[in-house]
């Protein structure tokens, strides 16, 4: 290989990786409820499990519950984790997840172990406390570089997080891990 493609293949190799890490870098995940979807449907209000509401884009690849093309009439007031890319100060959905029943509860705290293969992660709170969370299939890791699958939890000790879980009678459900 000459020396003008070696550079030439270097120089499309870099930019590809920028542009995968600038991808990345642009995509995240919220949980909360579902509040209004357009009229058109090409749009989505969601209430934070913050208290705050954010505006996303819909399209034709935005899945629900992992499938296309279904839309989210009739969906409103459910609970949702989004995953969505951002450009610019747009956001376009990628994906909603139901995550079922119960009242959304956020947790922060540092992680203190990763056990049982990544299925178990236990946090120090700022009370000192510490609690075990299980990552369950359903679950989704936002790292800030992107979306990890469920049970891979690719953080370490001393790694600050959100949990964001439903709480219903019977049980406490994590929906979306994510670092801070």
């Amino acid at each position: 290989m000459n020396v003008r493609k070696c550079i030439t293949f270097a120089a499309v190799a870099f930019a590809f990786s920028a542009s995968v890490a600038l991808a990345q870098s642009n995509s995240g995940s919220v949980a909360g409820d579902l509040e209004k979807v357009g009229k058109d449907g090409k749009t989505a209000t969601v209430k934070t499990a913050d208290g705050t509401e954010e505006v996303f884009k819909v399209t034709g690849k935005t899945t629900v519950d992992g499938a296309k093309h279904v839309g989210l009439a009739g969906k409103e007031g459910g609970h949702f984790v989004v995953h969505y890319t951002k450009e610019g100060g747009e956001k376009t959905a990628t994906g909603f997840k139901d995550a079922g029943k119960g009242t959304w509860k956020v947790t922060e705290g540092t992680v203190t172990k990763i056990g049982d293969g990544g299925k178990e992660v236990t946090i120090k709170m700022k009370d000192g406390t510490e609690k075990t969370f299980h990552v369950s299939k359903e679950a989704t890791i936002d790292t800030g570089h992107g979306i990890e699958e469920a049970g891979k939890y690719s953080g370490k000790a001393g790694d600050k997080i959100a949990i964001y879980t439903t709480v219903d009678p019977a049980k406490e459900v994590a929906h979306l891990f994510k670092k801070l």
